[in-house]
Formats: structure tokens, sequence, C-alpha cells
């Protein structure tokens, strides 16, 4: 007897697909009697219990996939190119697959419990937008996964944890920005950062580093590396103390373009001209990027396309009650324009 037998094991017991074993727990389609007693008698020999959280779930299908957003004060989150494209790419998959779009915002005060939509019939699998390195935010993963209920994070990977999760290769991209620098002549370079509880600001910093090192250059220059919170007022904030360093260090890597778009500000407002006194490269390849004089120098992020395939994953979870891969990584591309020629 093993008491701590799971459905695989049922499944390889009885002869039957995993899947085989869900249905007849949850009484679900037709089902041959001689399947269904043999899945029983299996249960049976290995003390098996199916969850009843996740009994639950498979009887009362509500047809929607929720989307958990951050609630910032303040901040139409919305409208940013960032989580519109997700939204899209997201809502796109959703809608050829006959499923609703369920937005819930979810505040950075409130404790984290992303089960409670589950219990409550809200949503068939959730997808998760702006998460970050936090315990709580840790603990509501983990016993979401336990769970296995179908879920996925876009654009944030927690080390050592076994979290589904849709992203990008933030390191590569801002290797490829940063050595494009280094290939103008630039040795010191000013990198603006996200805030690092994000495993994408982690990661760019990452790549920033080994893209000096790769080109024989000083990857410690501490006093050249800031950090904003991807806002367009924390770019032109940060002008203040980037301002007296340009003219030693003539090149500056933003973690978004919104925050390289207020620091072009800023600094022009200070007598700094972006592509003529100093090289400026963003991140996103947001619409903006293109509209400011000069446009933007970014890495492209496909933000629709990570979208589309979380929504992909969440659903093929749903349908076939299993998970073919956990984690993935999307390709970036460094896009160059105006900015960044001196």
């Amino acid at each position: 007897m093993n008491i701590l037998a799971n459905r695989k094991d049922v499944a390889k017991l009885a002869g039957v697909s995993e899947a085989t074993v869900s249905r007849v727990f949850n009484n679900i389609g037709p089902i041959r009697e001689e399947t269904k007693h043999k899945v029983l008698q299996a249960a049976k020999e290995l003390n098996y219990h199916p969850h009843a959280i996740a009994q639950s779930f498979a009887r009362g299908k509500s047809n929607n996939i929720g989307v958990i957003v951050p609630y910032l004060p303040k901040i139409h989150l919305i409208s940013t190119h960032y989580f519109s494209e997700l939204l899209s790419g997201i809502g796109a998959m959703l809608g050829e697959s006959g499923y609703g779009l369920l937005l819930l915002y979810q505040s950075q005060d409130e404790q984290k419990d992303y089960v409670k939509h589950f219990l409550s019939h809200k949503v068939d699998g959730c997808i998760i937008l702006g998460s970050k390195n936090a315990k709580g935010e840790i603990e509501a993963l983990e016993k979401l996964h336990q769970l296995n209920l179908p879920y996925y994070l876009v654009n944030q990977t927690f080390s050592g944890y076994p979290f589904h999760s849709i992203d990008a290769e933030h390191d590569q991209g801002s290797f490829q920005a940063v050595s494009s620098l280094v290939s103008k002549g630039h040795e010191r370079i000013i990198f603006l950062n996200g805030p690092l509880e994000y495993s994408n600001s982690t990661e760019r910093l990452k790549g920033y580093r080994e893209a000096l090192l790769f080109n024989g250059l000083e990857p410690n220059s501490s006093e050249l590396i800031f950090q904003g919170n991807y806002s367009r007022k924390s770019g032109y904030q940060a002008a203040a103390q980037i301002a007296p360093l340009l003219p030693k260090a003539r090149a500056v890597f933003a973690a978004n373009d919104r925050m390289a778009i207020g620091l072009m500000q800023g600094l022009s407002e200070k007598g700094f001209q972006a592509g003529h006194d100093y090289a400026l490269i963003g991140y996103d390849d947001s619409e903006l990027s293109k509209m400011t004089s000069p446009s933007l120098s970014t890495v492209k992020v496909p933000l629709f396309e990570m979208g589309q395939l979380a929504a992909q994953k969440v659903l093929h979870f749903i349908s076939h009650d299993i998970l073919a891969e956990k984690n993935e990584r999307l390709p970036v591309t460094f896009i160059e324009r105006e900015s960044s020629k001196l």
C-alpha cells in the first residue's frame, strides 16, 4: 500500500491513461464499466484519493481564464505597451478557443492567494503577469503548483522553483544591446535598470556585465549602474544623476523604453541630445520608440507571442490534464535606430 500514490501510479496499475483516471473520478463522459472497475480497483490497492480541489475544479467549468495583474494606483497598466501586448496575445488565443478572459486585479498589499479563484469556480486556469520575487508570492505559487492547477507565469522566473513560466531571453537582449555600444567604441556604459525583485531585471544586469566582460571591459563599475521602476517618470528623475557622468560615459542602456524616453527628456532639458551627445538604447520595442526624435534603438521582446503561448499552454493543460513543458523562453532581437548612432 502506497499512501503517496498519485494519478500516474493508478493509471499504470490499471493499464489506462492519466486522463482516463481523471474522467473516472470526476464522472466525465462515457466510460466502459470494465475500465471504471480497473481504475477503482487500482486506486483501492494503492490507497489513492483524488484531491478535493482538483475534483471540484474538474466538475465545475467556467470557460474563463483569469489573467492576474497588479493594481498600482495612478498607473494605467493596460495602456502600457508591455501589458497591452501581453493581453492582446492572451486574448487572441483564448478567443480562438472559445474561452473568455477574466481580468483580475491584485493589490500589492493584498495577501496573495491564487487558489481562491479556482475554488470559487471563477476560472478554469490562470495566467499571472507582474509577479515578483517576494515571500508571499512564492508561497502562493507553491500552493498553486502543488495542487496541480493550470497556471502560467509570464516574464518572471523563480530560480530554484519548478513553476510554469513563459519568458524571453533577457540576458541575451541586454548582451546584444551593450555589445552594440561597445562595437562603436564606448567603454564606459551607463545602465538604468528596473527593480531587482523582477527576474528580467536581474537577467538584464547579467547580460550587461557579461557583454562588458566578453569585450574585455570592467563589468563591476557600480557607479555606472542606476535603478528606476520601469516608469517614464523614474527615467526622467534619473537624468539628474546621469547627466554629470555623460562627458566621460557617452552611452546609456535603459531596461525599458519608458525609462529610456523619460531619461531622454530629462537629459534634453539639461542640454544633452540623444544620438548627438550620447548614445541611448531602450528595451521592449514599444510604439513610442519609433516616434521619438531621434528614434530609439531598442530590443524587441515578443510580448504578443509570449501571451499567446501562455494561453495555449494553460488551455492544453486544461483539455489534456497534463503539462508537456514547464518553462520556455523566446528569443529577442536588437533593433538599431538613430538614438545610438553618434
